[in-house]
């Protein structure tokens, strides 16, 4: 490999799940970079329909090692809830198929409830979190007083640790968001207490792991959350995630240097979807948008919420290809377009009367606000094709709009999902 990142390209809910688990086939260690449980990474297998927020998807594979990287925020009371439901359906789950990096920040309920009050706050502005406590848990572990997974090793010190940051978290949610219901810490503490003593022999020096896998010549792969325009830096902001989900943070979230790295394969559907508020050029409110959600099932893993769905952009897609180097790109859920006599790409924007092929996210949302899709148009196809797994077996319109894809990226298409299940794929 040796070492593969998967990321998303879009604004995430691209499919990367079933990227990953081709490649969690072939790998030795899988590892989660970035985000928390707000993500969701749904595999159909064996027939189960599993929904990973948290554990990396290599854990379908009994000789995968997973870790949950350092650049991640780990709630510990819904990561043992996860691990129980995985168990529930056969997946081993023990210290020595899933590790947590001792330095990956945690989040407690209290962060949850800060979440849940400063986007009631924003109003009309919210940026639509999925209030799981993520933005809180980074600002806390930016303001250096968060606390660590390694503290976990030792669960009465880090139960009153627990409860003195909690204790800030209600004052600050009673000064300064003037909330008077507030719960009770002590069954809290209690429960943090316990999941300290369950998650204690999972925890390992991820950066060491990581130094000693790629050192044997192990293949490593980097599993991202979310997608490009939700990076923190380089996202559509303030619409984004409160972590690195381009390709360097998994060097970043995880602990490793660039010359170990040899693919870097970037995840799009063959359309486009955003959940949240936000800015979305090639949006469509009208009764194709609608059946791009009812037969692509446009819906929140983790939320539930529906997706905002669109046409294919191609300004995002050069965008994505040069803030992370892509070296491939997966495109997803081919087969929900069957059917539609013509398909959209967007190839640049109208902005302020000029065109502009570059996607515009240092200037912020605002600017793309302003920014009207310059489409091109290609003929659509009739034939289904949830049961071909050959690129030259597709539809000529099919092939057509692959390779127009890849013309307008510079980026070669080499995974092509055309169905839900994980067998479903165009492989290279």
């Amino acid at each position: 490999m040796p070492a593969t990142i998967v990321i998303g390209a879009q604004w995430g809910d691209e499919g990367k799940g079933r990227v990953v688990d081709y490649f969690a086939a072939q790998a030795d260690l899988v590892a989660r970079y970035n985000g928390g449980d707000n993500a969701g990474h749904t595999v159909i297998a064996e027939g189960h329909k599993l929904a990973l927020h948290l554990i990396p998807s290599g854990i379908l594979y009994r000789d995968a090692l997973c870790l949950i990287g350092a650049g991640t925020v780990v709630n510990p009371l819904n990561l043992l809830k996860e691990m129980e439901a995985l168990r529930a359906a056969g997946i081993e789950i023990s210290p020595q198929r899933l590790k947590i990096a001792a330095a990956a920040h945690l989040i407690l309920p209290t962060h949850k409830l800060l979440d849940g009050a400063s986007e009631g706050r924003r109003g009309q502005s919210a940026i639509g979190t999925t209030q799981r406590g993520i933005g809180p848990a980074y600002a806390d572990k930016a303001a250096r007083v968060n606390l660590r997974a390694g503290q976990l090793r030792d669960p009465d010190a880090f139960a009153a640790a627990a409860r003195t940051l909690l204790e800030s978290h209600v004052l600050r949610l009673t000064q300064l968001y003037e909330l008077e219901t507030m719960p009770d810490l002590t069954p809290l503490v209690a429960q943090l207490y316990e999941a300290a003593q369950a998650l204690a022999p999972y925890l390992v020096d991820g950066v060491a792991l990581l130094s000693q896998a790629l050192a044997a010549g192990q293949r490593v792969l980097c599993e991202g959350a979310q997608g490009t325009l939700l990076d923190l830096d380089h996202g559509t902001y303030p619409f984004v995630t409160s972590s690195a989900t381009i390709a360097g943070g998994a060097l970043t979230g995880l602990g490793f240097g660039p010359k170990e790295v040899t693919r870097v394969v970037g995840v799009a559907k063959a359309y486009t979807t955003r959940v949240g508020a936000g800015p979305f050029p090639t949006e469509l409110l009208d009764e194709t948008g609608e059946r791009i959600r009812r037969v692509g099932y446009e819906y929140g893993t983790t939320t539930g919420r529906p997706r905002r769905c669109g046409w294919l952009d191609a300004v995002i897609l050069r965008y994505a290809a040069q803030v992370n180097g892509l070296t491939e790109l997966a495109v997803t859920k081919l087969d929900v377009l069957s059917g539609l006599p013509a398909l959209r790409i967007a190839v640049a924007y109208e902005l302020d009367g000029e065109r502009v092929t570059d996607f515009p996210a240092e200037w912020g949302s605002e600017v793309l606000a302003r920014c009207r899709p310059v489409y091109e148009e290609l003929p659509g196809w009739s034939a289904e094709i949830g049961t071909v797994r050959e690129r030259a077996a597709l539809p000529a319109e099919a092939r057509a709009y692959l390779e127009r894809i890849e013309t307008l990226t510079g980026v070669p298409v080499t995974f092509i999902g055309v169905g839900p299940e994980r067998e479903a794929m165009i492989l290279p």
